[in-house]
């Protein structure tokens, strides 16, 4: 299927041009770095919203008197609905047109928005919600398509997925900062309007810079499928998060046999339709399948270590909130320069190449914050983190970079969601296996060291996590608490290190894999303009084959 050609974009022949793909020549104007920014707005907001209700929530607490269930579910609901509809949106998006994708999910945002803002209840906080991470799943998977359909010089294109990805890291810093600064004025939905004027603006200037894209021809959207997507990544994500916070119990074994099972049938589903919601043949490229499942493997290790790190500076060191954010500063830096470093390096070394040296720098930094005593240091943990953080950004922003580059252009949305959805499933593992792994040890430790004094509740609670410990003992007599908690801040720098550990060994498998598996992998753009016509005539005559071949359109 060929993907319309730019009119300034000159017609190749692969029998004729053997020399280079004019898709790597065609360099990006004014408009479409312009229209970088543009995208970038969403981008930006997606991220802000993951943490600036975190700030929010004392005060919409003592506002809407929500139960530790409905709070649970106000603050969770975004995420699970952002992985659990990010496949279907990615797919709707190759269908209908992105740029219109990215236009109406960009005014539900804004009007979702402005319903939480304004929310009187739990429930109608919940459904505002819930319809935000809706929203946030069409924006996502547009953005990064639309990349691919106006950058086609793989270097420009390359950088712009680096933009892309940092500005999520700026807006996940800047939104506790903005969140403060707004409720130091403010009640707690206005934090909840910050963006609006973004989506107007979005909706405003997205028609002008940004182009429509879509593919020329598909079949209807299948339902069914998109609800087995649905709710088979709303169930995994929902059981792996109650065992993180719970443990295994039957709630969380019963979500997710339903949502195995539902992943089980969406799949075969998927290999019987004649127009699949998702291309499971996509797959079969290694520069799609391994980039996928390297790029979950450092998810699954960053997003777990941070959450115990915040933890590890404020109950082991005793910093303030303020005080843990401000020292994480350097890991964020280091987060955005190397994403934004990783196209420099590629311009000198292949993709795999440069993977394999940011995975092992990686290993070098879990490796860091392995070692005896490292955890009850400060200067170790921000050294450590920021080691990490460097080498984790490039490995995630070139494995972005494979899939969506290697995707056919009319499943470039499929393949970008396909990326997402890996990313926050890996999220949600570590959180869930890492931190099961952390809280069994600290258990361990801890199920003997409570004495017999001690409330049953009081107990369960220093038993449980150190943030239970550290509050419970807070309301005992000092003589009690001088003995518990240096052995409960023992426990869970013990568990912190072992995490260490199982993450340095993930990281240097993931480099020895990488290595092996995509040393000569490229991010050339696959099926592109006149490369798309290349690769699949060469399909059909091999006598075009070896011509393509030498173009670079066929590996």
């Amino acid at each position: 299927m060929s993907a319309p050609t730019r009119p300034d974009a000159p017609l190749a022949s692969p029998a004729t041009s053997p020399a280079k793909s004019p898709a790597i020549d065609n360099k990006a104007t004014r408009r479409e770095w312009i229209g970088l920014l543009v995208l970038a707005l969403p981008c930006l907001l997606i991220a802000m919203d993951m943490t600036v209700l975190h700030l929010a929530v004392p005060h919409l607490t003592a506002s809407l008197n929500p139960t530790s269930d409905q709070l649970l579910w106000i603050v969770d609901i975004y995420g699970f609905f952002i992985a659990g509809s990010l496949i279907t949106m990615g797919t709707l998006g190759d269908r209908i047109g992105r740029r219109k994708l990215l236009m109406i999910g960009g005014g539900c945002f804004g009007a979702a928005s402005v319903l939480a803002a304004f929310s009187d209840t739990p429930e109608m906080l919940i459904f505002a919600r819930g319809v935000l991470g809706i929203a946030g799943a069409t924006l996502m998977p547009s953005t990064l398509s639309l990349i691919r359909s106006m950058f086609h010089n793989d270097k420009e294109r390359s950088f712009a997925i680096a933009a892309w990805m940092t500005t999520f890291m700026v807006g996940t810093a800047a939104g506790p900062l903005l969140g403060g600064l707004v409720l130091s004025y403010f009640w707690w939905g206005a934090v909840f309007l910050l963006n609006v004027p973004v989506m107007v603006l979005l909706l405003i200037v997205a028609p002008i810079l940004l182009p429509e894209h879509k593919a020329e021809s598909f079949g209807r959207l299948d339902l069914f499928s998109a609800a087995l997507s649905l709710g088979s990544v709303l169930a995994i994500i929902y059981g792996v998060k109650v065992i993180a916070a719970y443990g295994f119990g039957s709630d969380a074994f019963a979500a997710l046999v339903f949502g195995l099972l539902g992943a089980w049938i969406f799949i075969r589903r998927q290999r019987k339709l004649a127009d699949p919601l998702l291309d499971l043949d996509l797959l079969k490229q290694k520069t799609i399948s391994l980039p996928i499942v390297i790029q979950t493997a450092v998810i699954f290790a960053g997003m777990a270590y941070f959450l115990f790190l915040s933890q590890a500076l404020q109950l082991v060191i005793g910093l303030t909130p303020i005080q843990a954010g401000l020292s994480m500063l350097p890991a964020t830096v280091a987060g955005i320069v190397g994403s934004m470093g990783a196209p420099v390096l590629m311009g000198r070394f292949k993709p795999g190449q440069v993977m394999t040296g940011a995975l092992i720098l990686t290993a070098i930094g879990f490796g860091m914050l392995s070692w005896p005593g490292s955890v009850v240091s400060l200067y170790v943990l921000v050294a450590g983190a920021t080691i990490f953080s460097l080498g984790i950004t490039p490995v995630a922003m070139i494995c972005t970079d494979m899939v969506v580059a290697s995707a056919p252009s009319d499943r470039a949305g499929s393949a970008a969601a396909m990326s997402e959805t890996s990313a926050e499933l890996g999220g949600a593992l570590g959180i869930a296996i890492l931190g099961s792994v952390g809280t069994a040890i600290y258990r361990d430790v801890m199920v003997k060291a409570v004495p017999s004094g001690v409330g049953d509740e009081a107990a369960d609670a220093i038993r449980s996590t150190l943030g239970g410990a550290v509050n419970a003992l807070s309301d005992l007599p000092a003589s009690i608490s001088s003995d518990i908690l240096p052995l409960a801040r023992a426990a869970f720098t013990d568990g912190l290190q072992v995490i260490s550990i199982i993450c340095t060994i993930l990281m240097v498998l993931s480099a020895i894999g990488t290595l092996i598996a995509l040393r000569d992998a490229r991010c050339d753009t696959n099926n592109d303009d006149g490369a798309e016509g290349a690769k699949s005539d060469a399909a059909l005559d091999p006598a075009l084959k070896q011509a393509a071949c030498a173009a670079g359109t066929v590996e």
